[in-house]
């Protein structure tokens, strides 16, 4: 049981890299589709009542200023969408613009603390 709880630790721990580098490893080289377990685990725990049926499951990272660091965030939507570099600039030139959507609450928090730090303004819809 040990190993189990460091292993979760260990999971929560990871950086938005990370946790794209892992969903990448589950879905080449185990068909696993990230999205589709995560769904599976919300549902397995869904069991509390009614309660987790009304909290939003889905969200949209939205960048709403790229602040005074704009090429730091420019690089950092290039590395998180897996976009080219001109693509991660209208992103960021164009904002209000979601960055991600449909992300789950522990990415979408993980993005936004990301982008953040490198300077950014942003949302969670």
């Amino acid at each position: 049981m040990a190993d189990l709880k460091d292993f979760a630790e260990q999971l929560v721990n990871l950086t938005v890299k990370e946790v794209n580098e892992l969903a990448n490893i589950l879905k080449d080289e185990y068909g696993i589709e990230p999205a589709a377990a995560a769904v599976a685990v919300a549902a397995g725990g869904g069991a509390a009542g009614g309660e987790a049926a009304d909290e939003q499951t889905e969200f949209d990272v939205v960048l709403k200023a790229a602040g005074s660091s704009k090429l730091a965030v420019v690089k950092l939507v290039k590395e998180l969408t897996g976009l080219g570099l001109k693509d991660a600039k209208d992103i960021v030139d164009s904002a209000p613009k979601a960055v991600k959507e449909g992300v789950s609450k522990d990415e979408a928090e993980g993005i936004k603390k990301s982008l953040e730090e490198a300077g950014a303004e942003v949302e969670l819809k």
